[in-house]
């Protein structure tokens, strides 16, 4: 009996886990799939697939996420890895730094455009200092639609919002790392950049592999920030199915949009595991 109740230990603890899932991922998952597959008659197509693709703001949105994305997750991942090793390092007072670059992950995604809104708007605090300071005659329109004024600004809060969680993620995993490696490969007369290259980034690898497919999977799903600051001026995937459902009342193709995103996230975080691959060590 006991060893069965071992046996059946770790399936009681998944449990929980695996209820959550199943009632708020998988049963609205296969819902949406529902949704873009069926008509209110119930017959089955893919008419909706079709309007989405053929819909003419389609390949804009995919292009403006496509340009978050090779842009925002690179840029918090150096930021993030910086500040991991600048508070893993030992340093007097870096302990202090923990709190001061965790502090946006208190901060939803619309609150953080709403900021960055305040900064970059017409009569905002960017203008008021530059026209203070007499580099600017009036006030210059940041967030003007065509301009990559826009672009900038949906990357910087963005930067801004969710690099910590990144850091997050790789601070636990630096602190998990022996310090006796380090010190070996010292010895050994590695420098700081070989011993980081060689040593630290290769143990690292299964925070960075979750940092990235976290981070990624978050900025194809870029919305909030994007409307708070440009209103909709910027066309992205996620705002295309809010479009679809919100102002013309069609959950089919907002369901085929939603299914996209899905789709192009599960590719991404396939593609994360494949690469970052961690073997596992043979006895």
């Amino acid at each position: 009996m006991k060893i069965k109740k071992q046996k059946l230990e770790p399936y009681l603890l998944l449990l929980p886990s695996a209820i959550y899932l199943a009632l708020f991922f998988a049963w609205p998952m296969f819902q949406a799939f529902g949704l873009s597959l069926r008509t209110d008659e119930g017959e089955w197509t893919l008419k909706f697939f079709q309007r989405m693709v053929n819909d003419a703001p389609f390949r804009e949105a995919i292009r403006n996420t496509a340009i978050f994305l090779v842009t925002i997750v690179p840029i918090q991942f150096v930021l993030a890895l910086a500040m991991a090793l600048l508070v893993t390092a030992g340093l007097r007072g870096s302990g202090m730094l923990v709190y001061v670059y965790a502090i946006p992950i208190a901060i939803s995604d619309l609150a953080a455009g709403f900021v960055w809104l305040s900064v970059f708007t017409e009569h905002g605090y960017l203008n008021t200092v530059l026209t203070s300071l007499g580099l600017l005659d009036k006030p210059f329109i940041f967030l003007q639609y065509g301009t990559p004024w826009a672009f900038i600004a949906v990357i910087l809060a963005e930067v801004w919002r969710a690099t910590s969680i990144v850091f997050v993620i790789l601070v636990a995993g630096l602190q998990s790392i022996p310090k006796e490696y380090g010190e070996a490969a010292e010895i050994f007369g590695a420098s700081y950049l070989t011993r980081l290259w060689r040593v630290t980034l290769p143990i690292l690898r299964p925070s960075i592999q979750v940092a990235l497919i976290l981070r990624t999977i978050l900025a194809i799903q870029v919305f909030s920030v994007v409307m708070a600051l440009t209103g909709g001026g910027v066309r992205v995937v996620a705002s295309e199915a809010y479009q679809w459902y919100n102002n013309w009342r069609n959950p089919h193709v907002a369901a085929a949009y939603a299914a996209f995103i899905l789709f192009v996230s599960m590719c991404a975080g396939v593609f994360y595991l494949r690469t970052l691959r961690v073997k596992e060590a043979t006895l």
